[in-house]
């Protein structure tokens, strides 16, 4: 089986799952809600597949690529045109007519879906591969955790405020440090230290160091542990994409930092072409790995307080939820609207820019 097939399929089957887990949060809760669901489709493009259950359409779409959850009444779309006469509370089933914190749940769910698609995943990542702990194998000779006392066989506790669980998050912090001191407590032989430490600029790397040495130590998580690793594991992604997106609105991320489904596709393919040598079994934890990233990037970016995202529909769900009155339909419907070009452009900039990356 070709490298190349491998991409392929992985590559749909995590998008797919991805978004159905999303899509699937929104439609169980609206369910719950009382709330028509119209449609519920996976994909983008030409329908391949559609069948009608119990009052939804389920719809399959050609591109595997984002999915969408239609309700009854939401954006003034109804099913039977009639409706559209007929005073919105009055609608039943419509997504206007639910209480308001129905619906903010309802628009909660997917992101909230994507966390625990992640958590779930991470089960199975734990389980068979373990975790990795912050433990220092070394520190580099002249940098400021030697300066510190810092040394070999040192628990890293805590960063400034963040606990810390995984070695990763260390390297994350690392990475994202604008060289402003950072207070460090770590463990040495039982007893806790704290100490403060000045990251040391690079100018080869453009970046900050501390002078940590990782000692790529794994803790087995083959018992009762792996619940609670595996909820370490989901914090490190979640984390990791709050600091990331913090980093790009300072200013100090380029074009070269983001990408699009092209992009995801090359990750995808140079794990399988980096692992495929080692058996069917560590491609599959590769993916399962790549699968809780995407997930939890998901469920993160859809909550920002951007138009046509969940977290846009969050915003006026809110306003009405504190001021007992919705915001002009017209007016939120032209706010998603103009969201909703300026995201399709952005992903026209991300897949010309994933695109650059690769015949660059």
């Amino acid at each position: 089986m070709s490298s190349m097939f491998i991409t392929i399929i992985s590559f749909i089957i995590i998008f797919t799952v991805v978004v159905v887990a999303h899509e699937f949060g929104h439609f169980l809760i609206a369910r719950q809600n009382g709330i028509k669901v119209n449609e519920f489709a996976i994909g983008m493009g030409p329908v391949i597949f559609k069948k009608m259950i119990r009052g939804t359409r389920f719809v399959i779409r050609l591109l595997p690529i984002g999915g969408a959850c239609m309700f009854e009444g939401e954006d003034g779309k109804y099913e039977d045109e009639e409706d559209k006469e007929t005073p919105e509370i009055a609608k039943e089933g419509s997504f206007n007519a639910a209480p308001v914190w129905g619906r903010i749940a309802t628009v909660l769910a997917g992101p909230i879906f994507n966390i625990l698609l992640a958590y779930v995943l991470s089960l199975f990542l734990c389980w068979f591969c373990g975790s990795d702990i912050p433990v220092l194998k070394d520190v580099t000779e002249g940098y400021p955790a030697e300066a510190a006392g810092m040394q070999a066989g040192d628990l890293i506790i805590q960063i400034d405020h963040q606990k810390i669980h995984l070695w990763r998050e260390i390297s994350v912090l690392s990475y994202i440090s604008d060289g402003s001191p950072i207070a460090v407590t770590y463990e040495r032989e039982g007893q806790q230290y704290e100490t403060m430490i000045t990251p040391v600029y690079s100018a080869e790397a453009d970046r900050f160091y501390y002078g940590f040495i990782g000692s790529g130590q794994f803790i087995a998580c083959d018992n009762l542990s792996v619940f609670k690793y595996s909820w370490y594991e989901v914090r490190y992604w979640l984390l990791s994409t709050v600091q990331s997106l913090g980093y790009m609105i300072q200013g100090r991320a380029s074009a070269e930092d983001i990408a699009g489904p092209v992009g995801v596709a090359t990750v995808i393919e140079d794990t399988v072409e980096q692992t495929v040598d080692e058996g069917a079994f560590t491609v599959i934890l590769n993916m399962v790995n790549i699968a809780v990233l995407l997930s939890v990037n998901l469920g993160v970016l859809n909550l920002l307080p951007v138009p046509a995202l969940d977290g846009g529909r969050l915003v006026f769900l809110l306003i009405e939820a504190v001021r007992g009155k919705r915001v002009p339909p017209e007016k939120e419907g032209l706010v998603h609207m103009v969201g909703f070009v300026l995201l399709m452009l952005l992903m026209v900039f991300v897949l010309y820019n994933d695109i650059m990356r690769i015949i660059g």
